[in-house]
């Protein structure tokens, strides 16, 4: 696919048509001390993987509604002091997957925690194990028009919410360092990691690669790719329900949620991304608060992005952060 979203002039001018909800950190503020009722009770259960140079353990916390989320929270064998965390979201369909599927960062010498996306981990990967037991209205197949009929029910609120409490649940081990956190995640995850920018005020940094859930207004009218494509299918039969579905994704727009950030960020986009477009993710970099911001721009690549040379990008911005 050839280029085909905005110039790059356009790009980094470009600013998102999502109308921020007047009450919109009234909304996330009553969710999360709503979810924060519940004890977080995180456990860290250790599991014997054959591997040597690390040490892993199985977690569970409670997130949305109470309801228990897994995570991986991987540490250097030999590590005795609070280490600096890396706090990881994944991609759309897929899960925590097993633990020798996450090795970098405790390469690096940090902890790395890894959250399970409820209801996920059945696309693609290693799997997932965390149910979802909340219900919606009539919805599309996937997960972008679960709950769509109100912000209240929307998936990506219990998604968002497990998030922040994934945070706490990584920060809460004795081996981690709250001060010293970094959220990381692509596509999906990269989304999830602008919500946590935009709702956990004492990050280190940031860095959501080729990120989704951004611009909405402009994504379900610039691409047909799914998962985007979720919402026009829904729309297309039930007919005259574009305004209230885009005020519910306006609560969730990674837009909305940048322009709240307080941390360094590095973001990343591919101008062939046809999944996440450019434009979409320029929204969102150009409406992030902090100051210390930088953004890799992958001329000829799709949703793939810059793959390993982004890892290498996060290697080196990461070592003046944590």
């Amino acid at each position: 696919m050839a280029l085909f979203d905005l110039s790059d002039d356009e790009l980094r001018a470009h600013r998102s048509a999502s109308v921020e909800p007047e009450d919109f950190d009234a909304f996330w503020s009553a969710t999360l001390q709503e979810a924060r009722a519940h004890d977080l009770d995180a456990r860290f259960e250790p599991v014997d993987t054959g591997l040597s140079t690390v040490r892993v353990l199985d977690v569970t916390y409670a997130g949305f509604g109470g309801h228990p989320v897994k995570g991986w929270l991987t540490l250097p064998a030999a590590a005795q002091e609070p280490l600096p965390l890396v706090v990881e979201f994944v991609g759309y369909g897929g899960g925590r997957g097993l633990p020798h599927q996450h090795l970098l960062w405790a390469s690096t010498g940090r902890a790395h925690f890894v959250m399970d996306t409820r209801g996920q981990g059945s696309a693609w990967g290693g799997g997932g194990g965390t149910d979802d037991p909340v219900g919606g209205g009539p919805a599309f197949p996937g997960f972008m028009t679960r709950g769509v009929d109100a912000p209240g029910n929307y998936y990506y609120r219990r998604v968002f919410t497990d998030a922040v409490r994934a945070v706490e649940a990584a920060r809460a081990h004795p081996l981690t360092d709250p001060a010293r956190t970094v959220a990381v995640g692509s596509s999906q995850g990269g989304g999830i990691t602008l919500a946590v920018g935009g709702l956990v005020p004492d990050l280190a940094g940031i860095a959501p690669d080729v990120p989704f859930l951004c611009d909405f207004p402009r994504a379900v009218t610039l691409t047909d790719r799914h998962p985007y494509r979720e919402i026009g299918l829904f729309l297309k039969t039930h007919r005259g329900r574009s305004e209230q579905v885009l005020r519910t994704l306006s609560y969730f727009d990674g837009v909305h949620f940048a322009s709240r950030g307080r941390a360094p960020a590095l973001f990343s986009a591919a101008l062939e991304d046809q999944t996440c477009p450019p434009s979409t993710v320029f929204a969102a970099f150009n409406a992030w608060a902090h100051q210390d911001k930088a953004i890799e721009v992958y001329d000829f690549n799709d949703h793939e992005g810059g793959g390993p040379f982004q890892e290498a990008a996060k290697l080196r911005w990461m070592r003046s952060y944590i």
